[in-house]
């Protein structure tokens, strides 16, 4: 039995490129919308039910397919229940590593890591993460790393390229001299300059 499936009942209004919610059932709490879904908090739980948009259905099959693979490796939230236009998995408390930069929060080394045995560990199971980002990748307030939003993380891929120059990055974010806090408009800039010059992960 779909214990959640009343939940995914959302209305959402298209505008152009932006996407609204008009309605939800009155035991979620919005946390946050992205390209194709909203995400909400369930009441009274320590979970998240992410309901996709209209045209986005199918991205719910593949999460469902890629976090039942994952059940139980460490530093991905778990799958509870999934439906056609749905997930519920754990909601992860903490900050992404985007909000860390913004904040002045210190990305230390060993958060660095964390990503990289996840990654091992996925691609271990046959998966192949693609699209790993500073907005996915979610620093608890126990020091632990989870990551999120693994729609592409059976692309194909056998290397992340998008990880990779990250991480030549964070070498010199390390460097005594460099800035630890950066604006939003500084980080949403170089993440277009480098989409559209350098790797798309998306396409």
């Amino acid at each position: 039995m779909r214990r959640y499936h009343d939940y995914a009942d959302v209305v959402f209004d298209q505008s152009g490129h932006e996407t609204h919610v008009i309605r939800h059932h009155d035991q979620l709490e919005l946390h946050g919308i992205g390209r194709s879904a909203a995400v909400f908090r369930i009441n009274g739980t320590a979970l998240v039910i992410k309901v996709f948009f209209p045209g986005f259905t199918h991205i719910a099959a593949e999460e469902h397919v890629i976090y039942d693979t994952l059940q139980g490796v460490p530093h991905f939230p778990r799958l509870y229940e999934a439906g056609p236009n749905y997930i519920v998995i754990d909601y992860i408390a903490g900050k992404t590593l985007f909000e860390c930069l913004t904040e002045g929060i210190w990305i230390d080394a060993s958060y660095i890591n964390q990503v990289d045995e996840a990654l091992l560990a996925a691609r271990a199971l046959g998966l192949t993460p693609s699209d790993v980002h500073l907005r996915n990748i979610i620093l608890s307030p126990d020091g632990r790393i989870y990551l999120i939003d693994l729609a592409r993380f059976r692309q194909g891929q056998h290397v992340d390229h998008q990880w990779e120059d990250l991480k030549r990055m964070y070498r010199l974010y390390r460097l005594p001299f460099m800035p630890k806090r950066y604006s939003k408009r500084l980080l949403n800039a170089v993440a277009y300059l480098y989409r559209t010059f350098v790797n798309d992960p998306r396409q």
